[in-house]
């Protein structure tokens, strides 16, 4: 039978707490731990060092993430709901508001009561292009694009999207696109949410 020592020098009680033992293993652990205090001592204070270590090397996840992975669960719903995938105009220099008036106009185009920060609605989505409406309340913060184009057309609202060092002041009706490899970021400069189409196109 193993000894209390065996125990804490083979490593096996930092397995148990990441959860990579057996279940025989696991099973042989906790009744240790549950006749012997010392172990279960042990045990906690290993918990206690990992969450301490997790919380030193934590990394604050992207704002702009959380939107868009609700937005692709809330299209995916609707695509199996009977929804039909949309094919929607590429935006260019030339682009209207009411090139996109079928879909602004829908009913579910529209922002939840907790909106908060950015809000997407996606309209299509494609290997090649994605589109949604989005809603930003006061910011989106810095990204840089490697592989794909992103592009705005102003629907309501009003925001300075800055590249680099430019600052670009937009209002309805405006388009920009941002080229590859550069940082950028939006900042909304009117009362209401910024609402945009935005589109990415792979590059």
């Amino acid at each position: 039978m193993k000894s209390r020592e065996d125990y804490i020098n083979s490593g096996i009680l930092e397995l148990y707490v990441l959860g990579e033992t057996s279940p025989e293993e696991s099973r042989e652990i906790a009744e240790l731990a549950a006749a012997d205090p010392f172990i279960k001592k042990e045990i906690t204070e290993i918990e206690l060092a990992l969450e301490k270590y997790a919380t030193e090397h934590s990394v604050e996840p992207d704002p702009i993430i959380r939107p868009f992975l609700l937005a692709t669960i809330d299209y995916m719903d609707r695509l199996k709901g009977g929804e039909q995938p949309a094919v929607v105009p590429e935006l260019n220099k030339d682009s209207k508001i009411s090139d996109f008036s079928p879909w602004l106009s829908g009913d579910d185009m529209s922002i939840t009561e907790d909106f908060d920060g950015v809000y997407a609605k996606i309209l299509s989505s494609s290997t090649k292009l994605t589109c949604a409406i989005v809603w930003i309340k006061e910011m989106a913060p810095q990204e840089v694009h490697d592989d794909e184009f992103e592009k705005f057309l102003i629907v309501e609202g009003s925001c300075t999207i800055t590249i680099e060092e430019n600052h670009h002041k937009l209002v309805a009706g405006d388009y920009l696109a941002i080229p590859l490899h550069k940082k950028h970021h939006v900042t909304v400069t009117s009362a209401i949410p910024c609402k945009v189409i935005l589109q990415r196109v792979a590059a």
